[in-house]
């Protein structure tokens, strides 16, 4: 049974909120709000994609460094090699050595381009950021000038109706009904003058006979 209320409750929450949202997706706003969640998304998207392109400039730094370390060790090899006249040891050396002279200038290549690349989606990223905020603000702006309309909409509802007339006209019939009041109070207080005025009378009479 507990179950059963429950579901029956999560229904009718659900369908309140789905009226909710249908009222919400008729409202200008909304649909401003929508535009700011998708741009704010973006956003992030962006984020990510610059975090994974540092990170795969880092790979290339790796790279590199690695690459330079064993061509500046080839190449001391070689010239130990050739001190040694080694003549077979100096070729395999160089050999390794053009191998690696060719990973490291594309990898340096790839690393200025990188480097590059990022510098133009910072800036694109920073001005992203600047057209968000306006948007925050553009948005603060309209919510302010909705607000500013509705109290005057509310203002000038209740001016052009006869709610204050009608208040007045309530008031008139308080004022009324305590005129009304003290009118009865001193008809009451007098009937009572005059009645205790007659008793007293009376008394002396009959202590007169």
């Amino acid at each position: 049974m507990t179950n059963l209320f429950t579901r029956m409750k999560d229904a009718v929450v659900a369908d309140f909120h789905e009226l909710l949202d249908q009222k919400e997706e008729k409202h200008p706003m909304a649909h401003l709000n929508q535009h700011i969640r998708n741009c704010e998304n973006e956003v992030k998207k962006l984020e990510i994609l610059i975090e994974k392109q540092y990170k795969i400039k880092q790979s290339y730094q790796r790279e590199l460094k690695q690459a330079e370390f064993m061509l500046d060790k080839r190449r001391r090899q070689m010239a130990l090699a050739e001190k040694m006249s080694e003549t077979e040891l100096y070729e395999e050396a160089k050999v390794e050595a053009d191998q690696y002279q060719v990973r490291v200038d594309q990898l340096s290549k790839l690393n200025d381009s990188t480097t590059t690349q990022i510098e133009e989606i910072e800036l694109k990223y920073s001005d992203m950021q600047h057209q968000l905020k306006n948007l925050y603000v553009k948005r603060l702006e309209l919510r302010g000038r909705e607000n500013i309309a509705r109290v005057h909409k509310g203002i000038n509802k209740v001016l052009q109706t006869d709610s204050f007339d009608h208040s007045h006209s309530k008031f008139a019939e308080a004022e009324d009904y305590i005129e009304r009041l003290e009118r009865q109070v001193k008809t009451d207080e007098r009937r009572y003058t005059l009645d205790a005025r007659f008793s007293e009378l009376e008394k002396r009479d009959l202590i007169s006979k």
